[in-house]
């Protein structure tokens, strides 16, 4: 039923073999890097469970195909499995006085002008690293525009338990936006110390719970809210949307130059509205110029997260407030965003297995 060779397979063999598979991002062994957890050697099969940086890793089909080829040849018969789980660490220092204690990674979606999607990306990046597997959270930062409510198609109040507000819950995601807070057809007609003191409170005195990620959508420019998320809790790193056009990437010299002396780390740029594909031609145009986030993030040697189609399946998904992620998951549109995400988690992972210190050995079960 197994093939002819039905010889229980060497669990030492195995195990001596797969800790010397190699992770291309990080030029180690998955044995060194302690991703290896128990291997379950039985008369039918043969199963190995392996615990990621992220549930987005990059890596994860190169890995199980490196696992695949140097297994199969010696599992004979034996039926192969794997069994994927991740633990995601801290990538960012803490103190005593940490606003944000419960949140390991925390993400800045930023741009120096408004109307190049950045808010889009925000809530595609969040729901895509929810939909690996994360826990996440998305704070609307914009005080005076908030997106995030109609994006996530939800107009429900936070309740509050005990002294602090309670997320609310949609797609997976937790979150927290000043449009659920006032009507929609409301002024915030704030100056910038009330600015402050609301985006402290929705870092203070939210119950995020434990968070692998929490993702804030910024107002577009470099002003009050910037310099308070600078100055109040250490920040994983930034990502600046733009679109191609050179007015748009302008401001993203400017948003790097701040976030490099607020010391955030920029963890790189994605082009929003790259292109558009025409549906009866299936021709690429450039309608917004080409290739000017490239240029733009070679010259500040910042890598290109993603470059993102002009698609109507966006918008419609936005509008109907559900992401295009999940609406449309195997659509180039969703397909860039979900790189987008997994490229920053990916990141934040190689920067915390830095700071972590990982236990080596393989425990097998006969």
């Amino acid at each position: 039923m197994f093939g002819k060779d039905t010889k229980t397979p060497d669990p030492a063999v195995l195990s001596a073999q797969l800790a010397e598979i190699k992770d291309p991002r990080l030029d180690k062994t998955i044995g060194a890097l302690g991703w290896l957890g128990e291997l379950v050697v039985d008369a039918k099969r043969v199963r190995v469970d392996v615990c990621l940086p992220t549930p987005a890793w990059q890596n994860k089909s190169v890995l199980e195909t490196q696992m695949r080829e140097v297994l199969l040849p010696l599992v004979g018969g034996h039926q192969l499995e794997f069994a994927w789980s991740s633990k995601v660490e801290r990538s960012r220092a803490s103190s005593s006085t940490e606003l944000l204690p419960t949140v390991k990674n925390l993400i800045l979606l930023a741009s120096g002008k408004g109307g190049v999607g950045k808010s889009t990306v925000a809530t595609n990046v969040a729901a895509a690293l929810a939909h690996r597997g994360a826990q996440v959270g998305l704070l609307d930062a914009d005080i005076y525009g908030p997106s995030i409510p109609t994006m996530l198609g939800t107009d429900e109040r936070p309740e509050v338990s005990g002294q602090r507000l309670v997320p609310i819950h949609r797609h997976g995601l937790r979150l927290m936006s000043i449009g659920f807070i006032v009507q929609a057809q409301d002024a915030m007609v704030w100056r910038g110390p009330m600015l402050v003191q609301a985006l402290t409170q929705f870092m203070r005195d939210v119950d995020w719970g434990e968070l692998d990620y929490l993702i804030i959508d910024m107002p577009p420019g470099t002003g009050d809210v910037q310099l308070t998320i600078a100055q109040s809790v250490k920040v994983s790193g930034a990502v600046l949307v733009s679109t191609p056009q050179d007015v748009a990437l302008a401001d993203v010299v400017r948003g790097k130059a701040m976030f490099d002396k607020t010391d955030i780390p920029t963890l790189g740029v994605v082009e929003n509205m790259s292109y558009f594909v025409c549906g009866s031609c299936d021709a690429r145009h450039e309608i917004f110029s080409s290739g000017g986030a490239r240029r733009l993030a070679e010259k500040m040697d910042l890598p290109v997260l993603g470059e993102v189609p002009l698609d109507p399946e966006i918008r419609l998904a936005s509008d109907s407030g559900k992401p295009v992620v999940l609406t449309h998951p195997h659509s180039a549109s969703a397909q860039a965003l979900f790189s987008v995400a997994d490229q920053i988690a990916s990141d934040l992972a190689v920067r915390a297995q830095a700071m972590t210190a990982k236990p080596t050995g393989l425990k097998i079960i006969q």
